[in-house]
């Protein structure tokens, strides 16, 4: 199993007002828990730390830490507090381990091959659970628990129970518990455009401001009423007609 090397200080005072201090000297506050010693306040170079894990790309990992004064320390990452808006590290927990103890871990799983399901019969993986918590000797932690689905068809799920750990070590996670299935894809929902029936014309806009206008030349119809007196928008008569005779006195 390789380790790792992690360069870190003993922190002096805690609180919000200490921890901002430390970041804004590039440092991340972080803390040590050890189960045979006191939790140990201790800050981290910040780029130091984003390259350590590039290294481990999501691998579960052992970490020598390197203190400034004291001995070195083994642990691994408990858990990495962010900023949510900013995505900057905010705080580091460390677990502390020893070479001869067994320790319970948090392991991504790896899905490897290709789903009967999914090569033949059209369906989609679904992993349901993206770690699995194991116990093990620090020298036989795996970099991830590694799932096969090669034989894994349509409507068909592996479990806990069903994955083989790696030498020296046992799955905690309750053996019925769901890791992959393959799945149907999700139907897509196809809406048809509503077509006007076959000799029926376009619908008609509803509101006055929407009435169609008259056809150019189109006489009014019978019955229909004239412009009001004084109307400037008034129909001016069709071209060469003749000019009604004004009323005689």
């Amino acid at each position: 199993m390789k380790k790792f090397q992690l360069t870190v200080t003993t922190r002096e005072g805690t609180g919000r007002s200490a921890s901002r201090r430390l970041r804004k000297a590039e440092k991340i506050p972080a803390i040590l828990y050890g189960k045979h010693t006191k939790p140990e306040t201790l800050a981290v170079n910040a780029p130091e730390f984003v390259k350590l894990l590039k290294e481990i790309a999501g691998r579960a990992a052992l970490i020598e830490l390197k203190r400034d004064a004291g001995a070195t320390a083994l642990s691994f990452l408990q858990e990495v507090q962010r900023d949510p808006i900013t995505d900057r590290y905010l705080h580091v927990d460390l677990q502390e381990v020893k070479e001869n103890e067994k320790m319970i871990i948090s392991v991504l799983v790896r899905v490897t091959g290709e789903a009967y399901g999914v090569k033949t019969e059209g369906g989609v993986l679904d992993t349901q659970t993206k770690r699995l918590r194991i116990r093990t000797l620090p020298k036989d932690l795996p970099d991830f628990i590694e799932v096969s689905v090669t034989e894994l068809k349509m409507g068909e799920a592996i479990h806990v129970s069903d994955i083989k750990a790696p030498a020296g070590v046992e799955l905690l996670d309750d053996a019925s518990q769901t890791v992959v299935l393959c799945v149907a894809p999700p139907e897509e929902e196809v809406v048809a455009a509503a077509t006007p029936a076959a000799g029926e014309g376009a619908p008609a806009a509803a509101g006055a401001e929407g009435a169609a206008a008259p056809a150019a030349g189109a006489a009014p119809a019978a019955g229909a009423a004239a412009p009001a007196k004084g109307d400037a928008k008034a129909a001016a008569p069709a071209a060469g007609a003749k000019p009604a005779a004004p009323a005689k006195k």
